[in-house]
């Protein structure tokens, strides 16, 4: 699935899913709500046709993406 699909904010999310962090973590890093964070990361899995957190963290690393490092 190519990157572009998704937003530039979607993508700092997929990063943040990769390392694991739930969605209150994803919030406060990025300076969302929890719920803004999940609304995020249900697009990502819908765009990307998947069903799972870890779906989305092979697909980060499988596109080379970077996984983000500040949170």
């Amino acid at each position: 699935m190519p990157s572009g699909q998704l937003t530039a904010r979607e993508l700092e999310v997929a990063a943040l899913v990769a390392r694991g962090l739930s969605n209150s973590e994803i919030g406060r890093a990025l300076f969302i709500s929890t719920k803004t964070a999940s609304v995020h990361v249900s697009n990502i899995l819908a765009k990307l046709e998947m069903s799972s957190r870890a779906q989305i963290a092979t697909w980060v690393t499988s596109e080379g993406l970077p996984a983000a490092t500040s949170a």
